[in-house]
């Protein structure tokens, strides 16, 4: 999938760009697999906002995702490769021979018309799922569960993927898409091959209009608010504060650690900052 530069006609198409789309088909979606998406403008329940930068945008409907692919020994054939507004990468329609149909996540290298299981037994082949116990080491896998049954977790954006590289004591150990090495359980699933759409990182949004009709919202810089509003704001002219950079709510900003789940810190055998 490549990127196309659009041509200097205004000054908001000046040097952007967008994804080459013609591989996708277009088709409508699946109606018994979408649902009315609401939007909450980064609001909670309460009204108050919890996530700043959010509103707007134009109407979605979501797309019901198989994370866990459960249905398993049951060959099933890719019937289209689709565009998902909700995620950065393509999603494929399957249909199974009982005539069901699920929207997986499309591996890159996933063709219109090809066949993909869920099995312990299945093929190395890409968009089937397998265990990581099943998988040989080297591999490319994405959407990985943390544990068994629960669902696809990992490695789910555009591009990513996580490579198995060993396996001990009942565990595989994975080298994440952040440089972290984790090890999962081998019972948990994975699909084989690397997430669709690498070249969504490539594209230049090109205008701030953009970015709205995607429902972000503008972002203002600490220094030119108020010292009520940000620990950077205030002073005359041009001030700093004369401290290190922090969040509105003076959490740091630049290395400080925020991870805290003591549950799970045994499975990460190398922190993503090692180099």
């Amino acid at each position: 999938m490549a990127v196309k530069i659009l041509k200097p006609t205004t000054p908001g198409r000046r040097g952007a760009s967008v994804v080459d789309y013609s591989q996708i088909d277009q088709v409508e979606p699946c109606p018994a697999l979408t649902v009315a998406l609401k939007k909450h403008a980064g609001r909670n329940n309460t009204g108050r906002i919890t996530v700043r930068h959010q509103g707007g945008g134009v109407r979605r409907h979501y797309r019901m995702i198989d994370w866990r692919r459960d249905k398993r020994d049951i060959q099933g054939k890719v019937e289209y490769i689709e565009y998902d507004p909700n995620r950065t990468a393509f999603i494929a329609r399957i249909v199974y021979g009982d005539g069901e149909r699920r929207y997986i996540l499309a591996p890159e290298g996933l063709k219109k018309g090809a066949n993909v299981v869920a099995s312990e037994s299945a093929d190395v082949k890409v968009g089937n799922a397998m265990p990581l116990r099943s998988i040989p080491l080297g591999t490319f896998v994405h959407n990985i569960e943390m544990r068994p049954g629960k669902g696809g977790q990992m490695a789910r954006s555009a591009g990513t993927y996580a490579q198995l590289i060993g396996r001990i004591d009942g565990y595989a150990q994975l080298r994440m898409p952040s440089g972290e090495m984790r090890r999962i359980h081998e019972g948990c699933f994975a699909v084989i091959g690397q997430v669709s759409n690498p070249d969504h990182f490539n594209v230049t949004i090109g205008k701030a209009g953009r970015s709205r009709w995607m429902g972000v919202r503008p972002t203002v810089r600490g220094m030119t608010m108020n010292p009520c509003d940000h620990p950077h704001g205030g002073g005359e002219g041009r001030a700093k504060g004369g401290r290190h950079p922090v969040s509105p709510w003076a959490q740091p900003t630049k290395g400080y650690k925020t991870r805290k789940n003591k549950r799970t810190a045994k499975d990460i055998i190398r922190d993503r900052r090692q180099k």
